[in-house]
């Protein structure tokens, strides 16, 4: 069963030209000149399967994270059709989700409730959220007293314990120390075997050949390749294309 379809999907951003005199915005504004756009996304299509674990690999600028941020709903493609179904939960930035003036608590429910979890269920899940992430003395901080690894380890903590159908990290989980990060990696192989699906964005080959069993790598806003984890690593690392891709 496919949970997240891609067809044909693209997404375009205004490219902003800095350093403009004050009489090129009165040239533009008299006389507007096409706005300059780029290609985050062109013409990408692939599918993910109920169960799977798939890396979404690339250089700065391949467009990893606004594909990322289409499948979460956070944005929306220009053209062509994504599907997703079932259950999302996201780790996208430090901090994604969270407001810094809430305390830990109030983003724990906060996030919950985003995620349809009735105050009940919440509370149900919530010791078992708090003690995942380790930040137990400052569960009533609010979050702008954080350090970056509480942060990480309390927004993965949430998404983990909620249950989600999908899970989704773009390399956040770097910013924690190796036992959390030890700790998040057994808690990823738990989901995997209990049938979830992963799509996984880092630039550390150890952990995508660990965690994912097909990658998708991007360039560009294009699709390049995808198949088997292994093979498109070592594409990648090669920076070569072979005459036949997988799928």
């Amino acid at each position: 069963m496919q949970v997240i379809s891609c067809r044909g999907v693209s997404k375009t951003f205004r490219r902003h030209i800095a350093g403009k005199l004050i009489r090129d915005h009165l040239t533009d504004f008299w006389r507007p000149r096409p706005e300059s756009k780029f290609y985050a996304l062109r013409n990408v299509s692939f599918d993910v399967l109920n169960g799977e674990s798939v890396a979404v690999i690339g250089g700065n600028g391949a467009g990893k994270s606004t594909l990322l941020s289409l499948v979460t709903g956070l944005a929306r493609p220009e053209e062509g059709q994504l599907t997703v179904t079932g259950r999302v939960a996201a780790l996208l930035e430090l901090g994604s989700g969270f407001h810094p003036d809430l305390t830990g608590a109030e983003n724990v429910r906060l996030n919950a409730a985003l995620l349809g979890f009735s105050r009940k269920q919440t509370n149900r899940m919530f010791d078992s959220i708090v003690e995942f992430s380790g930040v137990g003395e400052f569960i009533e901080e609010t979050l702008r007293t954080y350090s970056s690894g509480m942060a990480v380890r309390l927004a993965f903590s949430v998404a983990v314990n909620l249950n989600p159908d999908i899970l989704i990290i773009d390399e956040v989980l770097a910013v924690g120390d190796q036992a959390f990060q030890a700790k998040c990696t057994e808690r990823i192989h738990e989901l995997r075997k209990s049938g979830k699906t992963l799509l996984f964005v880092s630039h550390n080959p150890a952990a995508v050949l660990e965690l994912c069993d097909r990658a998708l790598w991007l360039d560009h806003g294009e699709l390049v390749m995808s198949g088997p984890v292994g093979e498109i690593l070592d594409a990648y690392q090669g920076r070569s294309v072979p005459s036949q891709s997988g799928d």
